[in-house]
């Protein structure tokens, strides 16, 4: 046998001992490893979001500092602001 040659050394046997441990008992094994890399593709995923949304919240802010039109808009949809001699009402729709 070919590989009979290669079980019953010692080399052979102080390698695999080797790996096992790195795979899964070392401070900085494979497991960690992968499981530290799926986290960090995570936040960096959170950290795009949350880039595209500070863009978005800028746009809103500079445009609402800027155009009275929209901003009176805005104050009427998302706070339901009036006029004095105005009556609002306010529809709910039940989603089916």
């Amino acid at each position: 046998m070919f590989f009979r040659k290669y079980i019953n050394n010692k080399y052979f046997y102080t390698g695999l001992l080797f790996l096992v441990w790195w795979v899964f008992f070392d401070q900085e094994s494979l497991i960690v490893q992968y499981n530290l890399s799926r986290v960090k593709t995570g936040l960096e995923n959170q950290k795009e979001f949350y880039n595209n949304e500070i863009k978005k919240d800028e746009a809103a802010i500079n445009t609402l500092q800027n155009d009275t039109v929209f901003l009176e808009k805005y104050a009427r949809e998302k706070y339901f602001m009036k006029k004095d001699d105005e009556d609002v009402f306010v529809v709910v729709r039940d989603d089916d």
